[in-house]
This record gives structure tokens, C-alpha cells and sequence, in this order.
């Protein structure tokens, strides 16, 4: 009876050790299965040789992705151009304006210098404060020999010696180089989107998309047999304006 007593214990003893807890390994083991944060949300690791982990796209694959993007883009314009249709006049005219309009750098600048109190400079040498309510001048001491009228789009002023040619407000150099009309010309951007050129230089010492202050020189002058007068104009939605209806001019001729 005893016997049969302990034999049914030791069953149930064994009963229960069988439905026991887990050993902690085990329970470990069961944890490390569960999903980790990225991995819920999408992002899976990668394993290298070197035993690092590593997240889905390698910078070979970023890059090769932009490519795609780039050529399909460019494909895609392509074939805008090329299809003759109505509903692709509106961005044929889009896509025209966005590659001939030059970017509004002068304006650009102002909002910076509004935003941060000092002028945006792309160059070693920033730009120096100067006083903007100051009235504009001509760009060149000199007598005007040919007026607005006889020109068609600008003025000649002749300065007779050497002379420093200053732009007539703060803006950005969209163009310095050399013109088929007016040769050695720097064309100056300005924040209320109006350009200036001026032309027949001597020399130029400014270079291409550099923000220049007010009465800042751009080039020199020296009056020469081939060029004796400096070329000045003032354009402003696509019109040339008569610079003295502009300018404070002492004397016409």
C-alpha cells in the first residue's frame, strides 16, 4: 500500500517538473525571435563578412537609383519636346521658361540679407555695406555722345581718360566677357529684376555670378582709336529703358 502510495507521488512530482517553467536559455532563445523595432517598420539588416550590421541600400545603390531618375527625367523631357500635342503645350512652355529664364540671384541675396542681417557671399571677399539710399550716378564720368533715342537701347558715355566703370546698384554679374556688339561687357543683375551692361571696357575685374555692391567697379576704361564712348543700359521686362529718365544726369549734349 505504501509502495503504491509513493509511486503515485513520484508520478506527480514528475507531472509537475514536466510542466515547469522554461530554463532561461530557452526563454532567451524565445525572445531573440520577436521582431525588433526596424524590423516592424520595414527596415531589415543586412549581414556583411565583416560581421557588421548594415541597413538596406548601399550608397552604389542610391546612387544607381538617382542615375535612373536622372535619365527617365531627362528622357521624359525629351519626349515632351518631341510629341506635337496640345495637352503638352502648357509644359513645353514651363519647361521653356525653367531652362532660359536666369535664376533670380539678386533677389535671393536680398531675402538673405533680410533674413540673416548679412549679405550672401560665394567669394572669399564679401560684399561691402553701403549706403542703398544713396541716388544712382552714371556708371562713368563722362559726356553722353549718343542718347537713348539714336542708340535704341542704351547710351554712349565718353570719358575722356581712364576711367574706373562702376555698376549703378548693388546686384549679382550674370555675364563678363566678351559681347559680339559691344566687346568687353559685364551684365549686373539687380533685386528689382532690372539688368545693367555695361560695355566697350577696357578690362573687367569682376567674375561670373559674384554679388557686387553699389558703385562697385566692374572694369576699367582707356579711350582708345578702336572705342572711345562706354555702352550703358538699363533692361527691365524684357524692354531697354533710357537710362537718364532713370538717372540723375547733369549734363546732355
Amino acid at each position: 500500500m505504501d509502495k503504491d502510495i509513493r509511486k503515485i507521488r513520484k508520478s506527480i512530482e514528475q507531472r509537475k517538473k514536466s510542466r515547469g517553467r522554461a530554463p532561461d536559455s530557452t526563454k532567451k532563445q524565445l525572445l531573440s525571435l520577436s521582431p525588433e523595432p526596424e524590423e516592424r517598420h520595414g527596415y531589415y539588416p543586412v549581414y556583411t563578412g565583416s560581421g557588421e550590421l548594415e541597413g538596406k541600400g548601399s550608397p552604389a545603390a542610391r546612387i544607381a537609383v538617382k542615375g535612373i531618375l536622372s535619365v527617365m527625367l531627362f528622357f521624359g523631357t525629351a519626349l515632351v519636346w518631341q510629341v506635337d500635342s496640345d495637352a503638352l503645350q502648357k509644359p513645353k512652355e514651363w519647361t521653356n521658361q525653367a531652362l532660359t529664364d536666369e535664376f533670380p540671384f539678386a533677389r535671393a541675396n536680398m531675402w538673405y540679407k533680410q533674413a540673416f542681417g548679412r549679405p550672401l557671399s560665394l567669394s572669399p571677399n564679401p560684399v561691402a555695406e553701403v549706403d542703398q539710399s544713396q541716388s544712382m550716378a552714371l556708371p562713368v564720368n563722362g559726356n553722353i555722345t549718343e542718347t537713348f533715342d539714336a542708340n535704341g537701347t542704351g547710351i554712349m558715355i565718353e570719358p575722356g581718360e581712364t576711367s574706373n566703370v562702376s555698376t549703378i546698384k548693388e546686384g549679382v554679374v550674370i555675364f563678363a566677357g566678351n559681347d559680339k556688339e559691344t566687346n568687353k561687357t559685364v551684365t549686373v543683375q539687380h533685386a528689382d529684376g532690372s539688368v545693367s551692361s555695361y560695355g566697350n571696357l577696357s578690362s573687367i575685374d569682376v567674375h561670373l555670378y559674384q554679388f557686387i555692391s553699389a558703385s562697385q567697379a566692374v572694369g576699367s576704361f582707356t579711350p582708345s582709336s578702336e572705342s572711345e564712348m562706354v555702352y550703358f543700359s538699363i533692361e527691365k521686362n524684357d524692354d531697354y529703358i533710357d537710362p537718364v529718365q532713370v538717372i540723375q544726369v547733369d549734363e546732355l549734349p
